[in-house]
Formats: structure tokens, C-alpha cells, sequence
């Protein structure tokens, strides 16, 4: 079963293709970036991006981060991973039911 995707070579290949392809045409990528529109769209995309995320995004994120991601999951990962270090049970380990046959 072969599953979809493409590679890192397959990326390669594709940016040098779209290059080739370019170059055939005339076109010269260090003309298109240097032009001013292209400048100014690039500080506006940015400038904007920015906005998002110090007016929007950083606080939700940030507290979602550190009070969620940290404190539930993270450090419970981490002690898990010592207890296995240690040759101690983990968490799933203790919580699952055990059966005992005589």
C-alpha cells in the first residue's frame, strides 16, 4: 500500500524545474523581488501578519500554551519518561486494570 506525498528530493526537483522553466521564459526572479510592488506587498503581508498575532493571537496562544499544553500534558510526558528511565510504572501502567490469575 503505497501512500501519497512528496519528498524533500521531490521538492528539489520541483523548485529546480520551476527555475528552468523561468530562465526559459526570460524571466529574472532577482527583478520580480527587487521590484518595489513586490516590496511593498511583502511589508504589507508582514506588517499584517504581525498585527494577527500581537493583537490576536499571542495572548490566547501563549496562555493556551503555558497553562494547558505545559502543565497537562507536557510535564506529564516528562515524568512519565523518567519513570521509564527509572524501570517504574508509568501513569497508563498503574491505571490499568490487572487480572490475576490463580
Amino acid at each position: 500500500m503505497k501512500k501519497g506525498g512528496i519528498s524533500i528530493l521531490g521538492i528539489l526537483f520541483l523548485g529546480i524545474i520551476l527555475i528552468l522553466v523561468l530562465s526559459y521564459f526570460n524571466i529574472s526572479i532577482q527583478a520580480v523581488v527587487e521590484k518595489p510592488s513586490t516590496q511593498n506587498n511583502v511589508k504589507y503581508v508582514t506588517g499584517s501578519t504581525e498585527s494577527l498575532w500581537n493583537e490576536y493571537l499571542k495572548k490566547p496562544l501563549t496562555d493556551f500554551y503555558n497553562d494547558i499544553w505545559v502543565k497537562f500534558f507536557w510535564a506529564s510526558f516528562v515524568s512519565n519518561m523518567e519513570r521509564i528511565r527509572n524501570g517504574q510504572p508509568t501513569d497508563f501502567q498503574k491505571s490499568a486494570p490487572t487480572v490475576n490469575f490463580k
